[in-house]
């Protein structure tokens, strides 16, 4: 028999996975409680027992994309088989991968957070650190945040630039990953002379 706290568990696992589905196919407008409730094939209601309301969902949605990254990137970063600039480029990767796969879900985790912001804070923070992590095997724990930080923002422009078109190849005769590239050698060339 399954227990109450595992049934609500299942159903709020069942509302974050429809969530997600509506947010891939037409962005946060397509996303309501009550389209979440049907999708998940619950009441209309069974949504509004979970989450205070849209926004508070659609957090919870970009805080586990959040923990999920922060989760490949600790596997990177703690995986003794790669090498340093080898992890570096898988986890920024990583990230680059989730504005290409969902960009709508992409966007909102690269926005302040309506619903619960402590909690999509924490999860963001938690995969930056892991990333720093990566970085300090590099450049050095005194220089891991700068270096962290210029990484970071350059995926993310990098994320950003391919998901309006402007990353593209016929004007600036490169690719994404070929970008990713230099700044991974980039990096791992300050590393090599700090």
């Amino acid at each position: 028999m399954v227990s109450r706290v595992d049934s609500a568990a299942a159903t709020r696992r069942a509302l974050l996975d429809a969530a997600a589905t509506l947010l891939d196919l037409g962005g946060p407008e397509a996303v309501t409680l009550r389209e979440v409730g049907a999708r998940a094939g619950m009441t209309r209601g069974a949504p509004y027992r979970h989450f205070a309301d849209k926004d508070s969902l659609l957090t919870a949605v970009a805080t586990e994309s959040w923990e999920r990254i922060a989760d490949q990137v600790h596997t990177l970063r703690t995986d003794p088989t790669l090498s340093p600039p080898e992890k570096l480029r898988g986890a920024l990767h990583a990230l680059i991968g989730v504005g290409r796969d969902q960009p709508h879900l992409y966007r909102m985790m690269c926005s302040p957070p309506a619903g619960d912001p402590a909690a999509a804070e924490r999860a963001a923070d938690r995969s930056q650190e892991e990333c720093r992590g990566i970085v300090a095997t590099l450049v050095g724990e005194q220089n891991s945040r700068h270096y962290g930080a210029l990484l970071l923002a350059g995926a993310h422009g990098i994320a950003g630039m391919e998901l309006s078109g402007y990353l593209a190849a016929d004007k600036w005769h490169t690719t994404a990953d070929e970008v990713i590239d230099t700044l991974v050698h980039m990096v791992t060339n300050a590393g090599a002379m700090t």
